[in-house]
């Protein structure tokens, strides 16, 4: 097991290295920087002079590899740069944004499971009943609507014209993560609970089903103790995904609900073309997802004994 963490470790070298330099690159094929995007959307006309000095100061005058090669060679030593839009410490500032985007993540996925695997059991269950018609009728509904569509639509039932909720979040108190919660929950839940639903219906399927039925054995204990176990392998990679993502920060959700996590970060970085921030965010992106896959994998494979680390091979 040392081995394989070792060498999942090693593959994220290259990831990141391949990932940072596309993004620098395609900020820059942008066609603007930072001062320039200041000055624009300040409204405010200077001299040439001015634009020249300040991209300067900032490095933005060197050759686009110089300055990748400058913030790789920064970031080698632990230093993640100065933010060009607000010039605090780029880590700093990023840390101090992740806990919001924890714990809406937290809540998303908390909420997910408590809908999506239920009612993707109760759907296999009880299949082409009633319902399991009601079930993947929704899902079909939640699939089909965007994230930034659905919380919009969820503003105006809920914050115009039912004003449980405000329409812009202050970050402070749970009521503002209530919006934001359901918008990510009821669309991975849509997808989620039909992907536990095949899972379940496929064990099911199966001849030891079928075998402790006919010996008596009580239905309800064999989906406890058998289906349920054997199906966690499918459940663990679904939740896998989504803390990868959530973690990395639903910029748009983020953004429409002006929660104050990485994510819109993220975007006011893109906006402003904050290279240091917008590197930070990549960063931060590749690492999550290698180690989240990468504990999935641990989990997973000690979960069912008979996968082997190496290659993932069956023994």
């Amino acid at each position: 097991m040392t081995m394989y963490v070792i060498k999942r470790l090693l593959q994220l070298i290259p990831i990141l290295l391949g990932i940072t330099f596309l993004s620098f690159a395609m900020m820059h094929i942008a066609g603007s920087d930072a001062v320039v995007q200041k000055y624009d959307r300040a409204g405010i006309a200077v001299a040439a002079e001015v634009v020249a000095a300040e991209r300067a100061q900032l490095g933005l005058d060197r050759p686009f590899l110089t300055q990748y090669i400058v913030w790789l060679g920064n970031l080698l030593h632990g230093n993640m740069g100065v933010s060009f839009m607000t010039g605090r410490d780029v880590f700093a500032t990023f840390m101090d944004k992740l806990p919001a985007t924890l714990l809406l993540t937290a809540s998303s996925v908390l909420v997910t499971i408590a809908v999506s695997v239920p009612l993707g059991i109760a759907a296999a269950v009880r299949r082409n009943s009633p319902v399991d018609y009601v079930i993947r009728f929704f899902s079909f509904c939640g699939n089909s609507m965007p994230n930034f569509f659905l919380a919009l639509v969820l503003l105006y039932l809920f914050a115009v014209q039912i004003p449980l909720f405000s329409v812009l979040s202050s970050g402070e108190g749970l009521e503002h993560l209530a919006l934001p919660t359901a918008t990510l929950a009821i669309a991975m839940s849509a997808k989620y609970l039909r992907q536990v639903r095949a899972a379940v219906l496929e064990e099911m399927g199966k001849d030891y089903v079928l075998g402790a039925k006919s010996r008596g054995i009580p239905f309800s204990w064999t989906l406890r103790c058998s289906i349920l176990r054997a199906s966690f392998g499918t459940i663990l990679t679904l939740l896998a995904l989504s803390i990868g993502s959530l973690l990395g920060g639903t910029a748009i959700v983020e953004s429409i609900f002006m929660w104050d996590g990485v994510g819109k970060l993220a975007v006011d970085a893109i906006h402003g073309r904050d290279y240091p921030m917008i590197q930070a965010y990549v960063v931060w992106m590749a690492f999550i997802y290698v180690v989240v896959n990468l504990l999935t994998d641990i989990v997973y494979r000690i979960a069912d004994p008979q996968i082997g680390w190496k290659e993932g091979r069956r023994r």
